[in-house]
C-alpha cells in the first residue's frame, strides 16, 4: 500500500507544470495545497495506479483513499474520485456514511467536493435509490462542504432527470443558506433538473425567488429561454 501512496506522491512531484503550479490558486477564495499539475494527468496517473489498487481488498483500498485525502493535496483527492467509481459494484449503502466522515474531516474546497461527489457518492445513491433520504439530513450540517455535497452528489443523475422531488427538498433546506458554495451548488443542482424539467424547475424558482439569493437564482435558470431568465429575475 505505502509502495503505491509513495509512487503516486512521485509521479505527481514528476509531472508538475509551471503554469498549472502558477494559476492553480486563482480558482479558489480559500488557500489551497495543490502540486500544479493538470488535471487529465492526474486522472492518467490515477488510472495507471488504479490496476494495481484494485488488487487490495476493500478495508486496504479504503485505507488508501483516506490516505490520499488526509495529505490535503487537491491532486491526490482527485485520485480518489478517478478510483472510487470504478469500485462501484463494490459499494454497499452503509459506505455513505464514511464518504460523509471523509467530506467532513478532508474536503475544504470545491474541486474537492464536486469531484468526490459528483460521481462515488452520485453513483452510490444511483446504485441504492433508498439512501437519497441521507443527503437530506446533510443540509441540516454546520459543514459548508456537506451541505454542497447534499446537492452536488445528485447533479449527474439531475441530467437524467431523476431525483426531481429529491432535489426541491434539497433546495428547500438550503433555499436561504448565506455560503456562495451552497448557494452555488444547490442552483447547480435545479439548473441540471432543468434540462428534463424545465417546467417545474421554472414554477420552483417563480415560487422561491423572493428568497432565493440571486447567486443561487441565475444559476438555476441558466439553461432556461431568454424570456423564462427575464421573467425569473424581475423583482417583485
Amino acid at each position: 500500500m505505502n509502495d503505491i501512496l509513495s509512487d503516486i506522491r512521485e509521479e505527481l512531484k514528476a509531472n508538475i507544470d509551471p503554469q498549472a503550479q502558477k494559476t492553480f490558486q486563482r480558482f479558489f477564495k480559500e488557500e489551497v495545497k495543490y502540486y500544479g499539475v493538470k488535471v487529465p494527468i492526474v486522472y492518467k496517473i490515477a488510472k495507471k495506479y488504479w490496476k494495481q489498487a484494485k488488487l487490495l481488498n476493500k478495508k486496504e483500498i479504503f485505507g488508501l483513499c483516506e490516505q490520499l485525502f488526509a495529505s490535503n493535496y487537491t491532486e491526490e483527492s482527485f485520485v480518489v474520485s478517478s478510483w472510487l467509481p470504478e469500485y462501484i459494484e463494490n459499494l454497499v449503502p452503509s459506505d455513505l456514511a464514511i464518504f460523509k466522515t471523509w467530506i467532513e474531516k478532508y474536503i475544504n474546497n470545491w474541486a474537492k467536493c464536486d469531484g468526490f461527489c459528483n460521481h462515488t457518492v452520485g453513483d452510490l445513491i444511483q446504485k441504492f435509490p433508498q439512501t437519497v433520504g441521507e443527503l437530506k439530513s446533510w443540509t441540516k450540517s454546520n459543514n459548508r462542504w456537506l451541505k454542497r455535497a447534499s446537492a452536488v452528489s445528485l447533479i449527474v443523475p439531475a441530467k437524467k432527470g431523476c431525483f426531481l422531488e429529491e432535489a426541491f427538498e434539497i433546495s428547500g433546506e438550503l433555499l436561504t443558506d448565506k455560503d456562495d458554495m451552497v448557494q452555488k451548488g444547490y442552483g447547480w443542482l435545479l439548473k441540471e433538473e432543468s434540462r428534463m424539467h424545465q417546467k417545474e424547475v421554472f414554477a420552483y424558482v417563480l415560487k422561491n425567488r423572493k428568497l432565493m439569493p440571486r447567486t443561487a437564482l441565475r444559476y438555476a435558470i441558466e439553461l432556461m429561454p431568454k424570456d423564462l431568465k427575464v421573467e425569473a429575475m424581475k423583482k417583485d
